[in-house]
């Protein structure tokens, strides 16, 4: 996950303009070491190509594919504008995150802060923050969820468990190190009995000191018991919300199908699109990403606005079973995709088949990057 702490952070902070402030963001990188004094030019020419605006008084500056050699290390900067900079075509900004990544690292960085963002009511808590902290908290605190939190990191397979209990530990403690939960969680959840759902399946819990509503889902290396009662695998679910509701679902719908040895025999992505499962109306097509850096800020803001041209509600699933709406755009960037993953588009409305024709071409044809 992004850590941050208070120096990253610059409180009540103004700029006429969004060039200004983006060179005053550039300044913060190169204070830091993270960047060269020119990887200004890159993030102003990455704006000049496309807006860095995310939504929800939210940017991103960041610098052009060409100007990577400028940086030292990935980093951010964050500059915080209680009173709000003009970024153009009526977006007000109160928040610009400045990244400065090497590679492909930002997408982890993007993924973590959209995930974060993506919810409604963000933009006035942003702009009403009076302290790092509460930014930080914002950003970290996951405090707006709109879903589950399920990873390939809350993923346990084949582990080397003498028993039951050893299962959930383990399951506890992926939760803990993604800080979902503390040790008050922890030593909750191992204490608390686990319930058999049958099938082999097994679900331990904890409502106590959870940050964010999670599952972690952790199977045995050899066949144990549980009182007579096979175990091949443990969900662990830390609830703080409603959101885990949709979670149970699939579990109940693989338990009814007698489908549950699914979990069982399935690698970490498969797990994670069962339990997750979201299965939209409509007519769907499926493409690849081939841009070379993934699904960044500008090929994902041209996608979104080819969705926008059309009527139809049009959701987006990526290979791990997480779907989004494909017109918002922190929602997309959210999912992190990178090159060569294939993305299931699901239409549903009078212009749906258009809309996924013309989706299609626009990312054959690149999405605004040469392929």
């Amino acid at each position: 996950m992004l850590s941050l702490s208070s120096n990253d952070i610059q409180l009540n902070q103004s700029a006429p303009s969004k060039q200004h402030a983006i060179k005053a963001l550039a300044q913060s990188l190169a204070n830091k070491t993270y960047v060269e004094a020119s990887y200004v030019d890159g993030m102003l020419a990455r704006e000049a190509q496309h807006s860095t605006y995310l939504g929800n008084g939210i940017a991103i500056p960041h610098g052009t594919v060409d100007t990577r050699d400028l940086v030292n290390k990935t980093g951010v900067q964050l500059h915080h504008y209680p009173q709000g900079v003009d970024w153009g075509e009526g977006q007000t900004v109160y928040l610009a995150i400045a990244i400065a990544a090497k590679s492909d690292e930002h997408l982890a960085i993007l993924k973590q802060l959209t995930h974060v963002l993506s919810a409604d009511g963000i933009e006035q808590q942003l702009q009403q923050c009076d302290s790092a902290e509460s930014v930080i908290t914002l950003l970290e605190g996951n405090n707006q969820q709109s879903a589950t939190l399920f990873t390939t990191d809350l993923v346990q397979l084949a582990f080397p468990a003498q028993d039951l209990s050893q299962l959930i530990a383990v399951a506890a403690g992926l939760l803990k190190h993604l800080h979902c939960i503390d040790n008050t969680g922890v030593a909750d959840a191992i204490t608390s009995p686990a319930t058999h759902l049958g099938q082999g399946l097994w679900l331990a819990k904890t409502t106590k000191s959870v940050a964010t509503t999670a599952i972690s889902f952790v199977t045995p290396a050899k066949p144990l018991y549980q009182d007579n009662l096979a175990v091949q695998g443990v969900i662990m679910l830390v609830s703080a919300n409603h959101l885990h509701l949709d979670n149970m679902q699939c579990v109940i719908d693989l338990i009814y199908k007698q489908q549950v040895s699914q979990l069982f025999d399935a690698d970490a992505e498969t797990i994670i699109r069962l339990l997750t499962a979201v299965k939209p109306s409509g007519i769907t097509a499926t493409f690849t990403i081939h841009n070379s850096h993934g699904l960044h800020a500008r090929p994902s803001a041209i996608l979104v606005s080819i969705a926008k041209q059309f009527q139809a509600d049009i959701q987006v699933t990526n290979a791990a079973g997480k779907s989004t709406n494909a017109k918002s755009l922190m929602k997309l960037m959210s999912l992190g995709v990178r090159c060569d993953e294939a993305l299931t588009f699901t239409a549903n409305g009078g212009d749906a088949e258009l809309a996924l024709k013309a989706i299609g071409e626009g990312i054959e044809a690149g999405l605004g990057e040469s392929k």
